[in-house]
């Protein structure tokens, strides 16, 4: 016999094993918000039975590249890591994306010259991505050469001209939303991902910090985490932020949302929150800036510039993917109080709708 889900309309099968209620959470029942409705249509997945990447120290992130990382993500990295490279080590950097095709079929002393630099700094770059030497990268860089050649989408330059037609303009915006989106979650290191679920779960409070482009990310994590009955304020106005991280406590999570990792404000508001002992989490492009130096945990997006579009506005829906994953992975742990927020908060709303 079965008993309707109240959530999403799933299935609860009398006996079963399942977290609280016994039934899943689709990942629309917690994401489709805005407007007060559920309409399931997708399953979340299983939590995953292994581990991403390795052992992160508090305060320090390594930029080694996680072990699952697929072929094409190399580029995605090399592009990540780029602005926190010394000069010398950036330019090696700069002529692999330029032109990864051909930069896979060079060796070690012609990348060297067209980078003026030396063939030593060619194998420091190397350990700075982790691949370890100069014919790894080599492999990954031909690997992603001939995944890159299978997509048709990948070969579109993100980059617009002046004469690119409004079709060719929607499918460079439409490929680099979605390349930004898949090189972020192949990338994704699940274990800071995971002890961000885990602290956010458990949080007497959860402050988010974020300013401008950022800031909108951080409001929608803010208006979703308020749906599954969470205590969260999110703050964009500095002189907001820093008196409420101030009163921040180790019973608390401040997370900060910055693609380039170095907005001053944002900064200085998770360091307040840190200094006050809560567990502190930056959302960043950038795994060796500023503020992932003072960070506990770091969850990384993958996302490269182009004509027309900073990092920052592209990351928006990397980001904002990301933000679906921690609150639908949040709400898997506390089922039955999403089920019951859920109801609350959609009735409070319904009188505003209309039919």
């Amino acid at each position: 016999m079965q008993q309707a889900c109240p959530l999403a309309g799933l299935a609860i099968h009398e006996g079963a094993a399942a977290p609280e209620s016994g039934c899943r959470v689709r990942t629309s029942s917690v994401l489709s918000m805005a407007d007060g409705a559920v309409e399931p249509t997708e399953r979340i997945p299983e939590p995953p039975g292994g581990r991403r990447g390795g052992t992160e120290t508090p305060g320090r992130v390594s930029a080694r590249l996680p072990a699952s990382i697929g072929a094409r993500d190399i580029l995605a990295q090399v592009g990540s890591l780029l602005p926190t490279l010394p000069p010398s080590e950036q330019r090696v950097g700069r002529v692999i994306l330029a032109n990864p095709d051909h930069a896979a079929l060079l060796t070690i002393t012609e990348i060297a010259t067209l980078a003026a630099t030396s063939e030593t700094t060619v194998v420091r770059f190397c350990r700075s991505l982790g691949v370890g030497s100069y014919p790894r990268l080599r492999i990954a860089l031909a690997a992603a050469a001939g995944r890159a050649g299978a997509e048709p989408a990948s070969r579109l330059s993100p980059d617009i001209d002046t004469a690119d037609d409004l079709a060719t303009v929607v499918a460079k915006i439409g490929a680099a939303d979605s390349r930004a989106i898949a090189d972020t979650l192949a990338n994704l290191d699940l274990e800071a991902l995971g002890r961000t679920v885990a602290a956010v779960s458990e949080a007497r409070r959860i402050d988010v910090y974020g300013a401008a482009a950022s800031g909108l990310v951080a409001l929608d994590l803010q208006h979703k985490l308020l749906r599954i009955g969470l205590n969260v304020f999110a703050w964009s106005d500095p002189h907001m932020a820093l008196p409420s991280a101030s009163s921040l406590t180790a019973a608390d999570v401040a997370i900060a949302v910055s693609h380039t990792g170095t907005t001053v404000e944002t900064i200085d508001a998770l360091a307040e929150a840190r200094d006050r002992g809560a567990t502190t989490v930056a959302i960043t492009n950038f795994p060796r800036s500023p503020i992932a130096r003072i960070a506990e945990v770091v969850v990384a997006t993958s996302v490269s510039d182009s004509t027309f579009r900073s990092g920052a506005l592209a990351s928006r829906n990397a980001e904002l993917t990301l933000v679906d994953c921690l609150v639908v992975a949040v709400a898997q742990r506390h089922f039955a109080q999403t089920v019951d927020a859920l109801a609350r908060t959609r009735e409070s709303v319904r009188s505003h709708h209309r039919s």
